[in-house]
């Protein structure tokens, strides 16, 4: 019968395998050659010199006797330490045919060693099967095969085989063994190896104890690492230092890790690249940039910053710490730079959000001439989606398919959300149709795409397909659909997926906080309060978010409670925060308030700059201070587009529109190209200010110069412009030229202008389009009533009322707010809910009666579209008008000589604007009155508006 190695020998291991044409090896005759100076060559690291010294001594003559061992044992070494599989199996076939290799335990061992650092497990495994006899070094190499590539469990399979055959251990197996417990977590098998050792006495052998110390650090206890550390009887051996450092780092205890590189540095031990390694690793956030700036230090003094393996730490070190150009620097000192150096930069371009940077890098990289790796791919299609470059983007697909990595699942991935940020949905759809394979990330990215990009139908259809496959749906791809519900203000869907949520106890803080903000979005406050309080550890989103629900739902008052209850709390401001309790003190003209939330953002030390700056210029103006708002404006270096937007719209509001086109010139002269929203805001500033020359020309300007499609804001605002300079014919001729069919906003400034001009004709047709255009929209049919009023046609003015309550429409009531002391007040039309109504009442009536006898006032009830029949009833209505009450409160509140600041919710009538310029002039005080259109600034009998608004 056979024996295992002669089955070996005429295997198809051999016969299927040509033996490689660039290196010959000849038929050794059975004769000694030179052995030693072959071992030298091996040693010093040539290949190539070595099988040519070894060709060379085989067809030598008069050789001493030939020993197999001595000739192939540093030619196997070798190999494995250069990686040489093609020309280990050379090696390995000559031995089968010249030599009885079975009979050589040593060469056989030495066969299943370099096969396992060469990557052929299968190579290993048939010599180890194939030897007759084996020794603790033969299972030793096989367990290290096993765990150098990645198979830990059949490294302690075979370590059990071992043990069954009774093979005796020495101290070298149990660093193999050690490891594969740690790659496995198994801190049980771990621990039992930990007691072999002690029993056998190899615990003390320093590399026993080091693998001992990485199999529990691996294995998540660091307490065990460090007491193995602490019993070593000697501690003076740098890897054991090394290792435990390396422990801490790798567990997150980086303060343990740096003080234990202190306590080596201070026990004068040498310092090697594994040690900065494991100290640099430590460093792993801005807050250890000084630490990991010492350790830079050390290493310069060291010489070991030309190391590669120190250089890629320190680069990542930087990174991490958000010191770009540090790293950058280093990168650039490095003469050979290895793929860990060039994907580690591109990498932390990406992470520190500096796209356009990582692809100009990317180009370096080319020109270095290196190819990319499936790492550096994910990173440049990273940087191409957030920069929204398509074009760049489809290049990197078009080098996945090309080099075969479409098929990766994290290209796959990234792919679709480059795509989806790009908004190139149908390359989306495509690149995840095509995915061979598809994890949860896939499905999750894709429906986060189609929200994203106001697809909420498809998202929510995706969605569903998800729960239909049976696949567990987790919090990050329930905060993906979440937002589809609040767009498509589906109720009963947000109620649906919350109560999956609270089923599956899968709520995190970031879900809740979501859940929070789509029940604002969908107007339901009763939920999302519940939600808030539900909350036991609130975060700052947490509060902004329901800051923002009662913002967004007109609860501003609430909102600026909330935040002034917030402000107890030990919650750490952010500016998000602060930007939106900004808009809710803006939204209710309270200067009060929004001076001590300036006030915070100062003390605290933000940097006034971006969404804040334009926030707290955006409340000055709304609470009619435009000269503070224009210091804030002034005082910032790097203003962008929207904080001059925000500047002009604050000067439209105040109706200085020469100040806003000034500064629109300015902004150009910045080269601050401007958008829809800053054209939107000068055309108001025109249209608020009679401009009507220039606001046709900013109009020409945005569509030719700048190539901007007007929007329909952009149509209705042009139409209010000429409507309010009674130009209403080429108003209608402007609306007829329009090359897409007016909306509502357009037909409504029509009308409104024809309630100014009395224009009837235009008007019936205005009222009819807004009617089919928006039907349930109770301003309109408000609007449409006080047209026909105004021209004494009651029948038709009841008939809209009528309809519009049969509707179940109701119109919003007159509403004004004014701010005395640290409390927002509000009052309705003729209201008497206020607890001082008494003294308020009777303070208006004093103040009508002063401005009937010394001002001539007299009601204009013209201005009461009521078809009332008692002339008294009309004037009580316009007595009871809610800026008046305001009025008369802010005139019993504040002392002499203080500005009364009122904020209406409507537009201000024009019997309420004679009455106010009177209550300035004859009580000499300053009324700061914004409507829902403009301010209106009373001093003395005077307004700002011109008595054009």
């Amino acid at each position: 019968m056979a024996t295992p190695m002669q089955l070996f020998h005429t295997s198809s291991f051999l016969t299927h395998r040509p033996v490689s044409t660039q290196v010959k090896i000849s038929s050794f005759p059975q004769k000694p050659i030179n052995a030693p100076s072959l071992k030298e060559i091996c040693e010093q690291g040539s290949l190539k010199e070595a099988f040519q010294e070894l060709t060379v001594s085989s067809c030598g003559q008069n050789l001493p006797d030939f020993y197999p061992d001595e000739t192939y044992v540093p030619l196997l070494e070798l190999c494995a330490r250069k990686n040489a599989l093609s020309q280990g199996r050379q090696i390995h076939a000559h031995l089968i045919k010249s030599f009885a290799v079975c009979e050589s335990v040593f060469l056989g061992t030495k066969l299943v060693f370099m096969y396992g650092k060469c990557g052929s497990l299968e190579d290993a495994e048939r010599v180890f099967d194939g030897m007759r006899q084996r020794t603790i070094f033969t299972w030793n190499a096989m367990i290290g095969a096993y765990v150098y590539n990645g198979e830990p469990s059949r490294a302690l399979e075979t370590y059990w085989q071992m043990r069954v055959l009774g093979v005796p251990l020495d101290a070298c197996t149990f660093p193999g063994v050690l490891k594969a417990s740690g790659v496995l977590k198994s801190i049980h098998f771990g621990a039992e190896i930990h007691g072999l050792a002690i029993k056998c006495g190899f615990d003390s052998t320093v590399f026993v104890a080091n693998s001992l110390v990485a199999m529990y650090a691996k294995c998540d206890d660091l307490c065990a690492a460090r007491g193995v550390f602490d019993r070593m009887p000697q501690q003076n051996d740098v890897v054991s230092w090394n290792s435990i450092i390396a422990a801490y780092s790798a567990n997150g205890q980086s303060m343990g890790a740096l003080r234990l590189f202190r306590a080596m540095q201070k026990a004068g031990l040498d310092t090697n690249t594994y040690t900065f390694v494991a100290a640099l690793q430590a460093c792993e956030d801005d807050s250890f940039r000084k630490q990991g700036m010492e350790i830079h230090a050390a290493i310069l003094k060291s010489n070991h910053h030309f190391d590669v393996f120190v250089a890629n730490a320190l680069i990542a070190m930087y990174i991490r710490c958000g010191k770009m150009a540090e790293a950058a620097a280093i990168f650039d000192q490095l003469d050979e730079k290895d793929n860990v150096s060039w994907n580690s930069m591109l990498t932390g371009l990406v992470q520190n959000g500096m796209y356009t940077e990582a692809l100009q890098f990317f180009h370096k990289f080319q020109d270095a001439g290196r190819k990319p790796d499936w790492v550096l791919v994910i990173s440049i299609i990273t940087a191409c989606g957030r920069l929204g470059n398509l074009l760049n983007g489809k290049e990197m697909h078009a080098y996945t398919i090309k080099h075969g990595l479409d098929s990766d699942l994290l290209v796959g991935n990234t792919l679709i959300d480059m795509y989806s940020k790009s908004c190139c949905l149908s390359y989306m759809a495509y690149v995840f149709d095509e995915m061979p394979d598809k994890d949860f990330i896939s499905w999750t990215t894709i429906i986060a795409g189609y929200a994203q990009n106001n697809f909420g139908k498809k998202a929510s259809d995706l969605f569903r397909e998800v729960q239909l496959r049976g696949m567990e749906v987790d919090a990050m791809m329930i905060g993906s659909i979440l937002p589809v519900c609040s767009s498509l203000k589906c109720m009963s869907q947000v109620k649906e997926i919350h109560g999956h949520i609270l089923r599956r106890g899968i709520s995190d803080i970031v879900l809740q906080n979501t859940i929070i903000d789509v029940y604002g979005e969908c107007g339901n406050m009763d939920y999302a309060v519940r939600m808030f309080e539900s909350i036991e550890f609130k975060d700052v989103v947490s509060w902004t978010s329901m800051i923002s629900a009662y913002v967004n739902n007109g609860f501003a008052n609430e909102a600026l409670q909330l935040f002034h209850l917030m402000n107890k709390t030990n919650v750490q401001l952010d500016s998000v925060a602060l930007v939106t309790v900004l808009s809710a003190a803006a939204s209710l003209s309270a200067l009060k308030k929004g001076k001590e939330i300036h006030g915070i953002v100062v003390r605290k030390g933000f940097n006034v700059e971006g969404s804040l700056a334009t926030s707290l210029v955006d409340m000055y103006s709304h609470c009619g201070m435009l000269e503070n708002a224009c210091k804030v404006f002034n005082a910032i270096f790097n203003k962008g587009l929207a904080l001059w937007t925000s500047m002009i719209n604050a000067n439209g509001m105040h109706g200085r529109g020469r100040a806003a086109i000034d500064l629109f010139n300015k902004m150009e002269e910045e080269k601050i190209i401007p958008d829809h929203v800053t054209f939107l805001a000068l055309l108001y500033a025109c249209s608020h200010s009679g401009l009507t020359n220039e606001g046709r020309r900013v109009f020409e300007l945005m569509r030719y110069k700048y190539q901007l499609e007007p929007w329909p804001e952009h149509y209705a605002c042009l139409v209010d412009l000429l409507g309010r300079a009674n130009q209403l014919e080429e108003a209608c001729e402007f609306v007829k030229s329009m090359q897409a069919e007016p909306t509502a906003e357009v037909w409504c400034a029509l009308l409104g202008a024809c309630q100014v001009h009395s224009n009837s004709e235009v008007a019936n047709l205005a009222a009819r389009k807004l009617l089919e255009l928006e039907p349930e929209n109770p301003g309109h049919y408000v609007l449409i009533s006080n047209v026909f009023a105004a021209r004494g046609r009651w029948k038709d003015a009841e008939e809209v009322r009528m309809r519009m309550k049969g509707g179940g429409l109701k119109k919003n009531p007159g509403c004004s707010w004014i701010e005395v002391g640290n409390k927002v007040h509000t009052f309705m039309a003729r209201d008497k809910s206020h607890p001082e109504y008494d003294e308020i009442y009777q303070k208006l009536a004093q103040i009508t009666e002063i401005l009937e006898k010394d001002g001539g006032y007299v009601a204009q009830t013209k201005f009461v579209l009521h078809n009332l029949l008692e002339e008294n009833q009309k004037v009580k209505m316009l007595h009871g008008h809610s800026e008046r009450l305001a009025i008369a409160y802010g005139l019993l509140k504040t002392p002499g000589q203080t500005s009364i600041r009122i904020t209406k919710n409507l537009r201000v009538c024009s019997d309420c604007h004679t009455f106010c310029k009177l209550v300035s002039k004859f009580f000499k005080r300053d009324l700061i009155i914004r409507d829902a259109n403009r301010f209106h600034h009373f001093q003395g009998g005077v307004c700002s508006c011109g008595d054009f608004w």
